[in-house]
């Protein structure tokens, strides 16, 4: 019998995952690509210190470097190894919605080893809440990740939906079900004097104000170069 090029593994249960679990993460140590279950969509990760990785991860959704990838991390104590210059606020948000549907963006650390697109120097940070994607952050470190689909098609909310649009790119997929959140993280810009929405998603507006002081979303024409780079597209994860 021969193997599917892309095979479909149940990580529905941690019971009994493990050996989908080991699977994507060879998949990652091979450099491959692995669709995997998160709390807002479905998302194609990639090793965030792959070049090569980083690179076809862009390519499976048809995308270039000017539309980066976020980075999922699987505890809060990285983001001191990723982001340098943290505020305060910044700190205060992440410490509220993480893990959860929040995304930071702030500076990256300038001595890291990885290529993620035109950043500009930022890099765009989130703890997803979800077990299967968590057991696979433990085992792999940072993972470049952007929703699994085609670049202007509708996020992902199942591995079969993901397996439709991205087919034989990706080398794993993980079956977590439907994506129990089906809205897009909240991504936050911190790079700059005050601290600004850049999307609005899973975590509102009022529920970011009421732990730290956060500007609204600008009404910014479209491509504009002053829209921060990292996380800024419509269907990222």
């Amino acid at each position: 019998m021969s193997v599917p090029v892309h095979p479909v593994l149940d990580a529905t249960d941690p019971q009994t995952w493990g050996p989908a679990i080991d699977e994507a993460v060879n998949a990652i140590s091979r450099g491959g690509l692995v669709v995997l279950p998160t709390d807002t969509v479905y998302g194609i990760a990639a090793d965030a210190f792959d070049e090569a990785a980083v690179a076809a991860l862009l390519a499976a959704k048809g995308r270039g470097r000017q539309m980066p990838p976020p980075v999922l991390v699987g505890e809060v104590a990285t983001l001191d190894g990723l982001a340098t210059d943290v505020p305060d606020d910044a700190r205060k948000l992440v410490e509220a919605f993480w893990p959860g549907g929040f995304t930071i963006i702030l500076q990256a650390q300038p001595s890291l080893q990885w290529d993620l697109g035109d950043t500009g120097g930022t890099v765009a940070l989130r703890m997803p809440d979800h077990p299967a994607a968590l057991a696979l952050l433990k085992r792999t470190g940072p993972l470049a990740v952007s929703s699994a689909n085609k670049s202007g098609s509708p996020a992902a909310q199942d591995a079969a939906d993901a397996e439709r649009q991205l087919g034989g790119s990706v080398a794993v997929y993980l079956d977590g079900g439907e994506a129990p959140g089906g809205v897009a993280s909240t991504i936050v810009d911190a790079t700059g004097p005050t601290l600004r929405v850049v999307r609005e998603g899973a975590v509102t507006l009022a529920a970011l104000r009421a732990v730290a002081d956060v500007e609204g979303p600008q009404v910014l024409p479209e491509d504009d170069p002053s829209e921060p780079p990292a996380g800024a597209a419509e269907d990222d994860e």
